[in-house]
């Protein structure tokens, strides 16, 4: 004969439960509190723009928003195309960002010259400011006239988004892979795994992971500076849509329009970046670079 186990009956103490009360309301004051103050922020700043003199001048040359409804969908298509060279580069500077970072942690004198050259790139390509590197390569190299090599100012303006950016995630890669401790190279090299299968099996997957916010934050840049194509004049992203609207009608709302949509398309990636910088939490033993 069997008989029902017990029914677990257990109930936080009166104690317990006047805490947990205390807390909770203290939370929904604490909200309301910063609700309340970023409101009357928000109407002070509003209330100190509306009083100033210029005003109804920059609001009809700024912020029209019938004309930025107008040309709200060719912006919008135009955003397409920089999210296009967002994802095709992205890939690329991933590729040869760890391929850069690899290069510049091999070990031994005879790899001296692949390190040298590593560091080079980054140096240089880190120190040149993209919009010189754009003009440079998206007006320059056309020009000379070289069949073996393409004319497009969008292949040469993404050309120039990957070498800067592949410079910057390559320091993002080697930060990650020095974060490893040596012991885990000792480890699988103990085990019989060459150099090359330690980088590929043991460290790199720990570094990738590791650095994987601050990546994602560098494709959030990678994202608003893809708009810097548009100073080649050669694809109607949204930054260029916004420059021809403007030059027809003599009014600068649709380039408020096209800030507002790469804010709104980064937003969701910051928050992610952010999601993924707790979820990994880098304050704990062995997540900080």
């Amino acid at each position: 004969m069997t008989s029902d186990a017990p029914q677990d009956s257990w109930q936080p103490s009166k104690r317990a439960q006047e805490r947990t009360a205390w807390r909770r309301a203290r939370a929904r004051r604490s909200a309301l509190v910063a609700g309340v103050s970023t409101l009357a922020v928000i109407a002070i700043l509003v209330a100190l723009v509306l009083a100033t003199p210029g005003w109804p001048l920059v609001r009809d040359s700024f912020f029209d928003w019938r004309y930025g409804l107008q040309v709200l969908p060719d912006i919008a298509r135009g955003l397409m195309v920089n999210v296009a060279i967002m994802l095709g580069c992205g890939a690329v500077i991933v590729v040869l960002g760890l391929l850069i970072a690899w290069c510049r942690t091999l070990p031994g004198a005879v790899f001296f010259p692949l390190r040298a050259l590593a560091a080079a790139y980054t140096d240089l390509f880190r120190g040149l400011p993209l919009i010189l590197l754009l003009l440079l390569l998206g007006f320059g190299v056309p020009g000379l006239r070289l069949a073996w090599l393409p004319s497009s100012g969008l292949f040469w303006g993404c050309v120039a988004l990957v070498l800067t950016y592949s410079a910057y995630v390559a320091e993002v890669f080697r930060a990650g892979i020095e974060s490893v401790h040596p012991s885990q190279r000792a480890a699988a090299r103990s085990l019989g795994l060459s150099h090359s299968l330690t980088m590929r099996c043991v460290v790199v997957p720990q570094a990738a992971r590791r650095v994987m916010p601050p990546l994602l934050n560098d494709l959030v840049s990678l994202q608003k500076d893809s708009g810097l194509i548009s100073v080649l004049g050669v694809t109607y992203d949204a930054v260029l849509q916004a420059r021809i609207a403007s030059a027809e009608s003599f009014n600068l709302t649709p380039y408020v329009v096209a800030g507002l949509l790469f804010v709104l398309l980064t937003i969701p990636m910051t928050r992610l970046t952010d999601w993924l910088a707790r979820r990994q939490g880098w304050t704990a033993a062995g997540g900080a670079l």
